[in-house]
């Protein structure tokens, strides 16, 4: 009998019970897929150490029993991981401050094109050959881009300071 013959066999005999298993103790059905998979493919590693006869179900149940261990273990570290990615982005997230929605206005009125680039200098502190590799041009064109966005967003600050003046003094 070849080691495919013999995990076939075992494979064919225990799959149900292991199915069961698996099902009563995991969380969702992709986790009982999971559980089902690891241990049959522990068992295909090491088929030469799967015991013969019923003694094969019990070494399969340990298997299961220690993969979905690793799962719970796996979930635990995951939830406090994001626990904490939660707490730290919550605490590095940007405050707006209030007076400048006039910039925030006139910025967001500039087309995409702009915007990103202006993004890319002034929030995350990008330099034009940076930039170039990130919108995919080269670095003139990114400092072109950057020096017309400049001056698009400083006329539209104007425009909108001309009309803040206007309407004051109306």
């Amino acid at each position: 009998m070849t080691y495919r013959d013999r995990f076939e066999a075992v494979y064919d005999a225990y799959y149900p019970a292991i199915h069961q298993y698996a099902a009563r103790r995991a969380q969702s059905p992709d986790d009982t897929a999971d559980v089902i998979s690891e241990t049959f493919l522990t068992a295909w590693r090491r088929i030469g150490d799967v015991p013969e006869g019923e003694e094969a179900l019990l070494w399969l149940y340990g298997v299961a029993r220690r993969v979905l261990a690793n799962q719970q273990r796996g979930a635990s570290r995951r939830a406090v991981l994001a626990e904490r990615l939660r707490t730290e982005l919550a605490a590095d997230r940007p405050v707006r401050p209030v007076d400048l929605d006039h910039v925030r206005t006139a910025f967001d009125a500039l087309p995409e094109r702009d915007r990103e680039v202006l993004a890319l200098a002034c929030w995350e502190g990008l330099t034009s050959e940076r930039i170039a590799k990130v919108v995919g041009c080269t670095a003139i064109a990114a400092r072109t881009r950057l020096h017309r966005a400049r001056k698009r967003l400083a006329a539209a600050l104007e425009r909108q300071a001309s009309l803040t003046i206007a309407m004051e003094e109306a």
